[in-house]
């Protein structure tokens, strides 16, 4: 097949997500040509108008809006002693696919990480003795301050039009936010969302525990908002179809609502979609790339040349193109050589169901980020170092969906037939969760390859996942579950159920747990550790940029979309005022 090669650019953007569309907005602001190519379809808004995703079946059920495993498929096993085998059916988690990505489908909870969590690896050492944390444990702090990052926090939830209750400004806690949080240096841009009954039934029972609940921070406007882009977000109908579907209410901060209108008015960005890129292409001296080699919508092989490289695709995409580029040296569990696949993390949940005959709770009235949490249970707020563990959780009530399949019903009740159809009669608006979101810290041998065995379709191996439960993360859930079982006993429900990983659980790949899958590129100070400096630049090929949950060293127990938006605009702002003027290294060894 002859190759064809494109106009050069001076930067293509491999993966249109939230990393990818901010990275082209704030690159093509600064006058820069920007050419943005998306492995996946177009995903345009007109054609997800009222009511076309309110369909729990296509949307929740057959995942319509994300990538399928015969395109994306990773292979999975425990150890290294083990066989992978491919994913055939997408179940702990469902990465996005198309424009917009995961950013499309996102439930909007837009939390951010404690100043703890940021610099964890400080805080460990500090606060726990030799021989309490597991001894292949690795966790390391962010490269950066919480003074820092801050601002690009802020940036990113004005761009989204962040709703929710300031805890802390500028050292000064405000009622009804979360006492826990990093100062802010401003309020947040809107108010809440208005509560659920499940919501205040949560804060009443947790406040009169001692805890500090409050309303969970979204993307979901609160009110009429316009962002920096000048894209205009309109207020939340509480229609409740948020998460695993795209707003049809234009409600929801996206890439497509925050980001896109703006961005394809602008004559020097451009984009193409179903097109895949393979790997990037390296100059001889291997310190520099030339572009990307991908292939069309007609299955033509292409080659992008651009001046500066940005992978932005989900992290499992970020890490494989990479390795399949050599661009890092492939991390290896045994000798701990390398940096390309470490410190890959996921997290675990888990829930107690509450039902109450006498209460109904509406729960197609909502939003995905509908919910009323507290944040007591994490590292630095509890007795993590007494109880021999490391780590922590968001707790939670959150009511963000009323659809028949995915209601709640009584344990004993047929999952099919006229049985089930009784128990959805009688139950349906008559329960509601406690639920967890914890963190989960990387390992020695946790770890990212590329397959020896299973190919894609272009004959490229596959990515290989090493992951299973730790003892650290089982004995949180064991604490966690204590934790949870007396909130549900203080509510005094009819009736209940609880599920939480018991000790010794094996990680199980058919249920869905969440998408926040992290690390792997991880972002460091230190070359011989992470892939990545602070400003998500390789080590080692200057001009490739990458952006995503792969420079996340571990799991901190709070959606991750916060912090990639951050640590994305701050590396955009660093291209844009430090690399652009002198082309190199940004941070020195």
């Amino acid at each position: 097949m002859a190759q064809m090669t494109k106009k050069e650019v001076d930067v293509v953007v491999c993966g249109f997500g939230w990393a990818g569309s901010l990275m082209s907005i704030e690159l093509a602001m600064a006058g820069l040509t920007v050419r943005a190519l998306e492995k996946g379809p177009e995903r345009d808004y007109d054609a997800f108008a009222y009511p076309k995703p309110a369909d729990e079946y296509a949307y929740a059920v057959r995942n319509k809006v994300m990538t399928t495993p015969a395109d994306s498929a990773v292979t999975v096993r425990y150890t290294a002693q083990d066989t992978a085998l491919p994913t055939r059916k997408w179940g702990a988690f469902v990465p996005g696919g198309g424009v917009g990505g995961a950013g499309m489908h996102w439930t909007g909870v837009l939390l951010r990480p404690t100043p703890t969590d940021i610099k964890l690896k400080t805080y460990a050492d500090q606060a726990y003795k030799p021989g309490i944390l597991q001894e292949e444990m690795r966790v390391m702090d962010f490269p950066f301050s919480w003074e820092e990052i801050e601002p690009w926090y802020e940036k990113f939830e004005r761009i989204c039009g962040l709703s929710g209750n300031t805890g802390n400004l500028r050292g000064q806690i405000m009622e009804g936010g979360d006492p826990f949080e990093g100062p802010r240096a401003n309020p947040m841009p809107l108010p809440a969302l208005e509560n659920t009954l499940n919501c205040d039934m949560f804060a009443a029972a947790t406040k009169k525990m001692g805890y500090h609940p409050f309303t969970i921070p979204s993307a979901a406007a609160s009110r009429v908002w316009t962002n920096p882009y000048g894209n205009t977000i309109t207020p939340c109908n509480y229609c409740g179809y948020c998460s695993k579907y795209p707003c049809l209410n234009y409600s929801k901060a996206s890439p497509q609502t925050a980001v896109l209108d703006s961005l394809k008015q602008m004559k020097n960005f451009s984009y193409e979609v179903n097109a895949e890129v393979l790997r990037v292409v390296l100059h001889d001296d291997k310190k520099t790339a030339k572009g990307v080699i991908y292939i069309d919508e007609q299955g033509n092989e292409c080659f992008q040349p651009a001046r500066i490289v940005i992978l932005s695709s989900f992290q499992f995409y970020n890490v494989r193109l990479m390795l399949l580029s050599g661009i890092g040296q492939p991390y290896n569990p045994i000798t701990e050589e390398g940096v390309v696949g470490r410190n890959y993390a996921f997290l675990s949940n888990g829930a107690a169901t509450l039902f109450f005959k006498n209460e109904n709770f509406n729960p197609f009235i909502s939003s995905g980020p509908t919910g009323v949490q507290f944040n007591d249970i994490s590292p630095g707020n509890f007795d993590g170092p007494g109880l021999g563990f490391i780590g922590g959780a968001k707790i939670q009530s959150a009511q963000s969906t009323g659809t028949p399949i995915s209601t709640a019903l009584p344990p004993g009740t047929p999952a099919w037939g006229s049985g089930w159809k009784e128990g959805l009669e009688n139950w349906y608006g008559h329960s509601m969760k406690v639920s967890i979101t914890t963190s989960c810290m990387s390992y020695r041998d946790v770890y990212l390859d590329l397959d020896p065995t299973y190919k894609d379709r272009h004959g490229q191996p596959l990515l290989r996942m090493t992951f299973n439960w730790k003892r650290n993360e089982l004995l949180l859930q064991q604490h966690l579950k204590g934790v949870v079982g007396d909130i549900v006993k203080e509510m005094n429900p009819d009736s209940y159920s609880m599920s939480f990983l018991p000790m010794g659980a094996d990680f199980d790949l058919t249920k869905y747990v969440s998408t926040h899958n992290v690390g792997g590129a991880v972002m460091g100070d230190n070359p011989k550790t992470s892939a990545l400096n602070r400003y998500l630049q390789s080590w080692d090929v200057h001009n490739v940029f990458v952006p995503g949950g792969n420079a996340f060293p571990q799991n901190f127990q709070s959606n991750p979309t916060n912090t990639i938006g951050a640590i994305t605009l701050m590396a955009a702002n660093a291209i844009r005022e430090q690399y652009l003027k002198n082309p190199g290294p940004l941070v020195q060894v």
